[in-house]
């Protein structure tokens, strides 16, 4: 039994390497915020009425202005996506949603934490190891590393 259970484990890791784990940890993050990103805005970033209304209301925080927080929310969930698909400023971008989580459990939906937990799973081993093998962070730091 413990060799089948070491044989299995084996596979896994060479049908699941780093490299593919972080892609779709990016993938996967990249397009739940990314979508939330689109329900604020019309067009490509014009802040919609319902939006500055929930931001007004439902989503209302106790430090932002709700217009601001309404345009942080909105270039957030798009400017940070787009990064993590590219693989680009990997950390940066995840640790950025990851404060736009913290700040959606503590002060909009605490109730929602296993939701928050989902996506603090995903977030956190990109900013541990950044984008992986394929992402541009590798590549420009390949670049680096051949100019030096």
């Amino acid at each position: 039994m413990i060799a089948l259970y070491d044989w299995a484990a084996g596979l896994a890791r060479r049908l699941l390497p780093d490299a593919l784990l972080l892609l779709v940890a990016r993938f996967g993050i990249a397009a739940v915020f990314f979508m939330s990103g689109r329900t604020k805005v019309s067009g490509l970033l014009t802040i919609t009425d319902s939006a500055y209304y929930l931001f007004e209301t439902d989503y209302r925080l106790p430090f932002i202005p709700p217009h601001i927080a309404a345009h942080l929310a909105a270039y957030s969930e798009h400017l940070f996506p787009i990064l993590l698909v590219l693989g680009l400023g990997t950390r940066f971008a995840a640790l950025g949603l990851l404060g736009m989580t913290t700040v959606i459990e503590v002060f909009v939906y605490p109730d929602a934490w296993p939701t928050h937990l989902s996506w603090a799973g995903l977030l956190l081993p990109l900013i541990a190891q950044g984008g992986g093998a394929l992402s541009l962070d590798r590549l420009l730091a390949r670049r680096r590393a051949a100019l030096a």
